[in-house]
């Protein structure tokens, strides 16, 4: 079956991105670890995983339909507007991979298509 949806992304991560991802990582790392961090998401190329996969190395649960975020990604979407590329941080001491910036986006497409690929910068 044919997804109803065309999902379209931007080349590049937007620039407001990252200091989203720097405000989510400072929580999680200390705080002298984050500008390399960063520094390193900007560097990396574009890759793309499949949106269930994400999910499953991220260890998150799926936000429904009904979150405001996510209702606003899937207009995005169904009004064919472009999304940024999430960014991700590979986390061994965690055990999982972090979403830095795009938890919402990552639902609205998962919630449309689970094997869609996504673009993404892993670090």
């Amino acid at each position: 079956m044919k997804n109803k949806f065309e999902i379209s992304w931007f080349d590049e991560v937007e620039d407001h991105n990252y200091p989203a991802a720097e405000s989510y990582l400072s929580l999680m790392f200390d705080h002298e670890l984050i500008p390399g961090i960063i520094e390193r998401l900007r560097k990396e190329q574009i890759t793309k995983f499949k949106a269930k996969d994400i999910f499953r190395a991220s260890q998150l649960s799926l936000l429904g339909v009904s979150n405001l975020h996510v209702e606003k990604d899937r207009k995005k979407i169904s009004n064919g507007k472009q999304l940024s590329p999430i960014l991700l941080v590979r986390a061994k001491e965690h055990g999982k991979v972090i979403i830095a910036d795009g938890y919402h986006r990552l639902c609205a497409v998962y919630s449309i298509d689970k094997d869609a690929l996504i673009p993404c910068k892993i670090a």
